[in-house]
Formats: structure tokens, C-alpha cells, sequence
């Protein structure tokens, strides 16, 4: 016991902390989500959040302190988002017959998700501010910091709706679908792939790549249009209402 006490004072007080607490977190929210089958509840992403907030608040180990370790792995988010393309190369004469239809599909799910969100933050009476930090929720959280601080946005608060966004997506992603009677032949998963990334960002692709192959490669697809449309078009649109 005077052991795990001693190692806990030296692991909370260096970036060694973050590291470790991090990377044991997912190993087991994986764990846990593989042994349910992968059941869109038990997302490992959620529950690793859920418990690294529990386990800071509950020691009284700073943010910072645990950034400073755990910066490593957020350093590491850039090669895996680049490394979305290559089963988009592997797809390319598939998707140069489609990018029509493609480009089109990223700009009616791109427009829909902006205008929805800032369309209920009115409605909801809800500051200027905090409504144009909806408007990039469906962007990757650092895309959209960027966008909601041209637009006259919180970039902070955008961060937290843009993982929310995810969150949600990632949840309710299968359910929704199947609702709506989408199929899973080779069409359907290329469908559902692309909504995810489109509405979920980052996390929605994420669960996309582990369901179906098609799913993540059309999800990689999707979020990458959305991080060019959003970053292109949101601000010159704003600036012009």
C-alpha cells in the first residue's frame, strides 16, 4: 500500500501521469466496448472522457499537469487523421466517377447541420455568441475553435459543442439509421460512412472505420470536405449576413 502511494505521488506530480492514466483508460473502455460487441453505448472515446474527468476532479491533479503528458497522444491525432486518406486511395477511381454527387451531398449536409444548429440556438433565445459557436459543430473541434473565432464565436465553447456533436453522432449513428432503413450492402455503408463523418466529425468516423471498411473510408471522405467547405465558406457567409 505505502508502494502505490509513493508511486502515486511521483506518477500525479510528472507528465508521466498523464500519459500513463490516459493510455490505461482507453486500453480498458476498448476492452470493455470489444467484450459488447461493440455496442455504440459503450464508446470507448465517451467512457475514457467520463473516467479521466472523474479521476482529475477526484485527485485534484490539475489540467495542465495532465496535458503535459498526455500532449504526446494529442500529437499523435494529426498523423492519424492524415492517415484517414489512404483508404480513400485506395477508393480513387470510385470516388473520381462520384465527386460530383459527393461534393454536392457534403455541401446539403454541411449547410444542413450550420443552419439547424444556429436555427435552435435562436429559437432557444440563446446569446449571439454561443449561437455562432454552434454554427461549426459538425467541423473537427480544432477546425471549428478557428472558424468560431472568425465569425465573432467562442472558440472554446465551439470545442465542446463539436465533441458533443461527435458524441451524439457516434451514439446514436446505428439507431438512427436504422430507423431510417438504410441498408448494409456495399450502397448503404458508403451512405451511413457518410453522414457520420459529415454530421460527427472526427469521433463519427472513428466508429465508422470500426463497423465497416466502406463506413470509414466514406466517413474520412466526408470530414475532410467538411474541414474545406466549413473553413472556406462559413466565415465569408458570415460576414456577409
Amino acid at each position: 500500500m505505502t508502494d502505490f502511494v509513493e508511486l502515486w505521488v511521483y506518477l500525479s506530480a510528472t507528465p508521466l501521469f498523464g500519459l500513463t492514466a490516459t493510455l490505461v483508460v482507453y486500453v480498458l473502455a476498448q476492452g470493455v466496448y470489444a467484450h459488447f460487441q461493440q455496442a455504440p453505448w459503450a464508446n470507448p472515446v465517451l467512457w475514457s472522457v467520463v473516467a479521466l474527468a472523474t479521476v482529475l476532479l477526484s485527485t485534484g491533479v490539475s489540467y495542465p499537469t495532465y496535458f503535459a503528458g498526455a500532449q504526446f497522444i494529442h500529437f499523435l491525432l494529426g498523423p492519424a487523421v492524415v492517415a484517414l486518406a489512404w483508404p480513400l486511395w485506395e477508393r480513387r477511381v470510385e470516388l473520381r466517377q462520384r465527386w460530383g454527387g459527393i461534393l454536392l451531398a457534403a455541401l446539403a449536409g454541411g449547410t444542413a447541420a450550420s443552419a439547424s444548429a444556429v436555427a435552435l440556438g435562436w429559437a432557444f433565445g440563446l446569446p449571439f455568441e454561443v449561437v455562432l459557436s454552434l454554427a461549426p459543430k459538425s467541423v473537427t473541434a480544432p477546425v471549428a475553435m478557428g472558424i468560431a473565432d472568425k465569425i465573432g464565436g467562442i472558440p472554446a465553447l465551439a470545442a465542446v459543442f463539436a465533441v458533443v456533436t461527435g458524441m451524439v453522432g457516434a451514439l446514436s449513428g446505428k439507431y438512427l439509421f436504422k430507423w431510417l432503413g438504410l441498408p448494409t450492402d456495399a450502397p448503404g455503408w458508403r451512405a451511413r460512412g457518410f453522414a457520420l463523418g459529415t454530421a460527427a466529425h472526427g469521433i463519427g468516423a472513428a466508429r465508422a472505420l470500426q463497423v465497416n471498411a466502406d463506413a470509414g473510408a466514406y466517413a474520412g471522405l466526408a470530414l475532410g470536405l467538411q474541414v474545406v467547405l466549413a473553413s472556406l465558406l462559413m466565415p465569408l457567409i458570415f460576414r456577409l449576413l
